[in-house]
């Protein structure tokens, strides 16, 4: 039997779902990814408060691409786990900004804003269907996003 049939979603209403999951997985690991890059690279008189926290962003975006793909499967598709893949769906761009602390933290915003709105629009769509799964694991990140954004903005000033 199917996982859906089990955990009581019908398949052919889950399919949008994997299928926004997926680009959700995608501008995950594009984020992971950025993020990595300005853990590695940042320069300047903030390289000390920004390092572990860039470091702490990363470490979670991990966890929340692993936790991802696992819902994904959990709805009877696959994940996508090809970069090329990845740099297809994505609207999170690779970033080229990596050293320098304004833009580091300012891409961070946008990646944040991206994810966000997915995960608004997967809140809508599992809704829809009763996928209280999804719909807790995207209320869950958006809960702890805002903060994060909040905290964010507040080291730009904002």
């Amino acid at each position: 039997m199917k996982n859906t049939a089990i955990i009581g979603l019908k398949e052919s209403k889950t399919k949008e779902i994997a299928e926004k999951l997926n680009v959700l997985l995608a501008n995950y690991s594009l984020f992971y990814q950025n993020t990595r890059g300005v853990h590695w690279n940042i320069k300047g008189d903030q390289f000390f408060t920004l390092h572990p926290k860039f470091e702490e962003l990363y470490n979670d975006l991990v966890l929340k691409i692993d936790e991802i793909a696992e819902r994904i499967l959990t709805l009877g598709a696959t994940p996508n786990h090809n970069y090329s893949d990845y740099l297809t769906v994505s609207s999170i761009p690779e970033s080229k900004e990596v050293s320098d602390a304004t833009k580091a933290v300012e891409n961070i915003l946008a990646s944040f804003k991206i994810v966000i709105d997915l995960q608004r629009e997967l809140l809508d769509i599992s809704e829809e269907i009763g996928d209280e799964g999804t719909n807790s694991q995207m209320s869950d990140y958006i809960t702890q996003q805002e903060k994060e954004v909040w905290m964010y903005n507040s080291y730009l000033g904002k």
